[in-house]
């Protein structure tokens, strides 16, 4: 397009805007889920220290990360909630684990439901611990894409992407949450 102004084709380029560049589009209101009433969907949510899993982690059904925790949570859940609700975990999975050593040997179940939260645990509680959170889903070709949505600090300010909802940053059932922790 470095030809003096025109297209491909030879058709001339529409003159430049005048005044100020137009509002950015106002976000859609989201309208609040009746969570009493709504049967809340699974959300299998993936994390690890230090960055997002790769499309390859995903790239074999059934064989996903093991770091997997499966919740129940509804399309306006905010990330501020998941953030909560990712610690809240950690902590009640330490938690168990600290339990289940000192008065049973360490249960199957445990250990097959939550592999290997315990390790993303402690970075995840840090107070300047920063989420970030992507949604992994299939692209037109069939092949896994992770894609970055937002981000949080573990104890929120109310700041970054703490109030924005799932459904609002275009998560579909079906979808996985990759987070991040870093």
């Amino acid at each position: 397009m470095s030809d003096g102004g025109k297209r491909q084709g030879g058709r001339a380029l529409p003159p430049p805007p005048r005044g100020p560049p137009p509002p950015p589009p106002s976000r859609p209101r989201l309208e609040p889920v009746d969570r009493e009433k709504t049967c809340p969907l699974l959300l299998r949510v993936f994390t690890k220290t230090g960055g997002h899993h790769s499309m390859e982690d995903f790239a074999v059904r059934g064989k996903e990360p093991k770091d997997e925790v499966q919740i129940y949570t509804w399309k306006d859940a905010t990330l501020r909630e998941l953030t909560d609700l990712v610690i809240a975990i950690s902590i009640l999975i330490q938690a168990l684990s600290l339990f289940s050593l000192q008065f049973f040997p360490l249960s199957a179940s445990l250990t097959l439901c939550f592999p290997q939260v315990k390790e993303v645990a402690p970075p995840a509680r840090r107070r300047n611990a920063k989420l970030s959170f992507a949604f992994v889903f299939p692209d037109k070709n069939g092949r896994f894409k992770v894609q970055e949505v937002g981000k949080t600090l573990s104890y929120g300010n109310g700041r970054l992407d703490d109030g924005k909802a799932l459904a609002e940053l275009g998560f579909e059932i079906g979808d996985y949450l990759d987070v991040a922790i870093l």
